[in-house]
């Protein structure tokens, strides 16, 4: 057996992109139109590492999705977690778990999907401002 992807479901493929691609820095490996089935799949993973890869399914047919606690969270090992959360707060993103211990943090999604980073290796030294930083809303 092989893992292959997660799927999610947005409601907005540009500002998941943006989200995805640009704030959290994953890569493009393909997107897809099927105008047969009305959607678009975009797969991207992190980069050099290929074969974990996140599905964005967009269906072109407004929908609302509701979400639940039960889905839990997607995560990501990153080389510097204080310069991952200052680069997602460039892009508009906020830190719903701020890094206070140097090890972890957590986002959203534009479509509200909870994304979990961890410092890769040991935590980081405590630093300012994530220090002081409180949480904002759930994580």
């Amino acid at each position: 057996m092989k893992y292959l992807h997660t799927m999610v479901r947005v409601t907005d493929l540009e500002a998941s992109l943006r989200f995805y691609r640009d704030a959290l820095g994953l890569e493009v490996l393909n997107v897809r139109e099927v105008p047969a089935g009305r959607y678009t799949l975009a797969f991207l993973a992190a980069p050099g590492d290929p074969a974990a890869q996140i599905e964005l399914t967009h269906n072109w047919d407004p929908e609302v999705y509701t979400g639940g606690r039960n889905f839990g969270h997607v995560a990501y090992a990153v080389d510097d977690i204080y310069a991952t959360c200052r680069r997602l707060m460039e892009h508009g993103v906020t830190i719903s778990r701020p890094p206070r211990d140097g090890r972890m943090a957590f986002v959203r999604s534009p479509d509200q999907i909870s994304i979990e980073l961890l410092q890769s290796g040991g935590p980081l030294p405590p630093a300012e401002p994530w220090v002081s930083m409180p949480n904002v809303g759930a994580w």
